[in-house]
C-alpha cells in the first residue's frame, strides 16, 4: 500500500485531473487511429501541431502504445557520428512493407521529436543527426505478435545507414509482406475538462522597458511620423511544432571576442526576442551549447578567426538573415555601435 500512497495525487487537483483527462482522451483518439494503420509519428505530429497533445506526452504515448500495449521492438542508440542525408533514409524505408518504423529523436533543443522515417517532412526539424545524441526506433505491425526477426532486422538496419551513412541492398525479410498504412487525417476536437472556478482580477501589467533605436548604418526604417519605429513583438502562430534552422557561422573579426562584443551579443539578441516573442537563438562553439554568452569571453579563447555558431527555433522563423548580419557586426571591431545607449534599453533593430 506505501509504494502507492501517492499514485493517484496528481489528480486530486483540478489542473491534473484535467491534463490527466486530456492525455487519456488524447491516448484513445490516437488508438482509433493507428489501429487503422496510420504511423504513431503522423499523428502525434498533428496532435502537436492542434495543441492536443504537447512535447512532454511524446514519450509516455510512444512507450504506452508502442511498447507496452503493441509490443514493437525497439533500439536505443547514440550516434556515434553526424548524419543529414535523410532523403535515402526516407526512400528506403518506403520500400519495407512488412514493417511499421517509428523514431523517437531526442533533440538537444526541441525535446524529443517523433519521426515517421517514411516521410520527409518529419526529418526537416532534425536537420542533422550530431555525435552522442540520442533515437529510439520502435518497428512493429500495428498489432501484438510481429515477427521479432523482421522488427529487429528494420530496426539495425535504419541504424546502419545513420552510423554509415551507406543504404546497401533492401534486406527481403523487410519487403516480403504487405502491411498497408494510411495517412493521418483527423479533425481537432474539444476536450472535456473540469471547469474552474471564477478567476481573480489579472494583476495590473508591467511596464514595458524603453526601446532605442541604433543610430548611423544599423537606423531602423522610420514611420510615416517621421520618428524612428518602436518594434513590436510579433506574435508567433500558435499550434505548430518548433522548427529550427540549420546553424549558421559567425566569423569573429575582433582581434578577440571581448567583454564589448559579448554585451553588443546581448543586445541584438534580446532586439530580436523583443520583435519576435517565442523564437529562440542558440549558440554553439567548440562543439557545446553556450548558455551563458559571458562564457564566450571567460573562456578567453575566443580569437580573431575562430567562428561561433547560431541557430533559431521557433514556430514561424523570421529575419534571420538580418540577424547574422548584426551578430557578424557585433564579433567585430564595429560592436560598439549597439552600446551608445543606457543600461537596460532595448534596441530597435528588427
Amino acid at each position: 500500500m506505501a509504494d502507492n500512497a501517492y499514485a493517484f495525487e496528481r489528480l486530486s487537483t483540478r489542473d491534473g485531473f484535467n491534463q490527466s483527462l486530456r492525455h487519456f482522451k488524447a491516448v484513445n483518439e490516437i488508438v482509433v487511429d493507428f489501429e487503422a494503420h496510420v504511423n504513431l509519428a503522423d499523428i502525434l505530429d498533428e496532435l502537436l501541431a492542434d495543441k492536443q497533445v504537447l512535447s512532454e506526452q511524446v514519450v509516455p504515448v510512444l512507450n504506452a502504445l508502442l511498447v507496452d500495449k503493441y509490443k514493437y521492438r525497439y533500439q536505443t542508440h547514440n550516434m556515434t557520428g553526424n548524419f543529414a542525408d535523410f532523403g535515402k533514409v526516407a526512400a528506403e524505408v518506403k520500400k519495407w512493407t512488412a514493417v511499421d518504423v517509428v523514431v523517437a529523436y531526442f533533440h538537444p533543443e526541441l525535446g524529443p521529436l517523433p519521426i515517421n522515417p517514411r516521410n520527409e517532412d518529419h526529418w526537416q526539424s532534425v536537420q542533422s543527426l550530431r555525435t552522442n545524441e540520442m533515437l529510439t526506433v520502435y518497428c512493429g505491425r500495428f498489432e501484438e505478435g510481429g515477427s521479432k526477426r523482421v522488427c529487429e532486422d528494420a530496426a539495425r538496419q535504419l541504424l546502419r545507414i545513420l552510423e554509415t551513412g551507406k543504404v546497401g541492398r533492401t534486406l527481403k525479410s523487410l519487403t516480403k509482406d504487405s502491411l498497408s498504412q494510411k495517412q493521418a487525417s483527423r479533425p481537432a476536437e474539444p476536450v472535456l475538462a473540469l471547469q474552474p472556478r471564477a478567476k481573480a482580477a489579472p494583476d495590473l501589467p508591467k511596464q514595458p522597458q524603453k526601446k532605442f533605436p541604433v543610430p548611423g548604418a544599423l537606423q531602423v526604417a522610420a514611420s510615416g511620423a517621421g520618428g524612428p519605429e518602436t518594434p513590436t513583438a510579433a506574435s508567433q502562430p500558435e499550434g505548430r511544432p518548433k522548427k529550427m534552422t540549420p546553424m549558421y557561422s559567425i566569423p569573429v573579426t575582433n582581434e578577440l571576442f571581448h567583454n564589448g562584443n559579448v554585451e553588443a551579443w546581448k543586445k541584438i539578441i534580446e532586439s530580436y526576442r523583443a520583435k519576435y516573442a517565442g523564437l529562440d537563438v542558440y549558440i554553439f562553439y567548440d562543439g557545446e551549447r553556450i548558455h551563458d554568452i559571458n562564457t564566450l569571453f571567460k573562456w578567453g579563447k575566443v580569437k580573431h578567426g575562430s567562428a561561433i555558431l547560431i541557430s533559431v527555433g521557433g514556430n514561424e522563423i523570421l529575419d534571420v538573415t538580418k540577424l547574422q548580419k548584426y551578430l557578424r557586426q557585433g564579433a567585430s571591431s564595429g560592436f560598439e555601435a549597439f552600446l551608445k545607449f543606457p543600461v537596460n534599453t532595448v534596441l530597435s533593430l528588427f
